[in-house]
């Protein structure tokens, strides 16, 4: 059996894990960790972001006392840790493998230093033949640095460890042009980073036991596709799911979004994902968008900067919006926003952003 890749990223969502009462579905994560291993065993490297902590501490107990939705989440999720982790691991210890649990919370990616550190974490497991199952910590995140879901957390690892691929198990076949409930609703099967017509028909709902939903898939797979990452978006409620869709022999009905063929640096691939966590903001004339979003290699240069709406320091992360409000990148502040005046003055102005550590939307594939 050959197989289309080497490496790759899985992320099985709470729907595809959890019971309709809300509890974990232990056969599911049999099957799912049998899929894992067979590849595992025929060279193709995993990295398992798994979602599930919130449905398997929801069984252990309820709440003693009437307490809100935070606090609730909370309990269940250092609980639901627990018993997750373990299931994993007997299941992977039944076929001779290991696991090793990484939380994480958004922070951790706040700085260049970090991010290279949780790098350096993967690396090591991988090369030590561990299975590394990634979710982030809910019993310390705060909601304002929460990830949207583990799609966004899925998509940053993806892209930190440099996957060839990225699979987004759901329960449903993928992206349809309607809601999938829908008479009328059809599976796209294929879907380019400049496509934007698909978005517009996609429901906004969630799903009855994640944070996140379709609308969400489509955008974070929209910007790890830009990074030169294929991204797949599958039914995990089928049984050899993983097998069927990596094997070269089989055609399995779900939606893939076509990778670019220039994958982003390091150094953007961290960027990308750091809008979060953001400084400054400056706001850049139509020139400068023209400029930026061409096809040439070009940095953001003083005399295109419009206004500074919120100061920031050398080696800030700055968002950059058009004058309509629109984001057009993210990058890495060459200089103190005191001196942007300054160089606008000069003959030979420097960057505010250098290309190396710019980051722009529409231009790397996202929406």
């Amino acid at each position: 059996m050959q197989f289309r890749y080497k490496k790759i990223t899985i992320k099985v969502g709470s729907n595809v894990l959890a019971k309709s009462d809300g509890t974990l579905n232990v056969s599911r994560i049999a099957h799912l960790v049998d899929q894992i291993a067979f590849l595992h065993k025929n060279g193709v490297e995993v990295v398992l972001v798994s979602s599930g902590a919130v449905a398997a501490g929801r069984a252990v107990m309820q709440p003693c006392k009437k307490t809100d939705a935070v606090s609730q989440r909370q309990l269940w999720a250092a609980l639901g840790q627990v018993k997750l982790i373990s299931r994993y691991s007997d299941f992977f210890q039944e076929d001779g493998l290991v696991c090793a649990q990484v939380l994480t919370t958004k922070e951790n990616f706040s700085s260049r230093g970090h991010y290279l550190n949780m790098k350096n974490c993967f690396s090591t497991l991988l090369e030590n033949k561990v299975i590394p199952i990634v979710n982030e910590n809910d019993t310390i995140s705060v909601t304002e640095l929460m990830f949207t879901d583990n799609d966004e957390l899925s998509g940053l690892i993806a892209s930190m460890v440099d996957s060839e691929a990225l699979i987004i198990l759901s329960n449903i076949d993928g992206v349809y042009n309607a809601h999938p409930k829908s008479e009328d609703a059809k599976l796209i099967e294929r879907i380019e980073i400049t496509d934007n017509e698909a978005q517009n028909a996609i429901s906004s709902e969630r799903s009855n036991f994640g944070r996140g939903g379709m609308l969400t898939k489509f955008r974070i797979a929209k910007k790890v596709a830009g990074d030169g990452i294929g991204v797949h978006v599958a039914n995990g409620t089928r049984d050899n799911v993983l097998i069927d869709l990596l094997d070269v022999q089989q055609s399995l009905k779900h939606t893939f979004f076509v990778p670019n063929e220039k994958p982003s640096s390091g150094v953007k691939k961290w960027i990308a994902y750091s809008d979060g966590f953001a400084k400054g903001q400056i706001v850049v004339n139509a020139g400068a968008v023209n400029a930026l979003t061409s096809e040439k290699a070009v940095s953001l240069l003083p005399v295109g900067v419009v206004r500074i709406d919120t100061e920031f320091k050398k080696g800030d992360l700055i968002k950059i919006l058009d004058e309509k409000g629109e984001t057009v990148g993210l990058g890495k502040a060459a200089y103190h926003s005191e001196k942007l005046e300054k160089e606008k003055l000069s003959e030979k102005q420097r960057p505010v952003v250098h290309y190396d550590y710019l980051y722009l939307e529409n231009k790397n594939g996202a929406s």
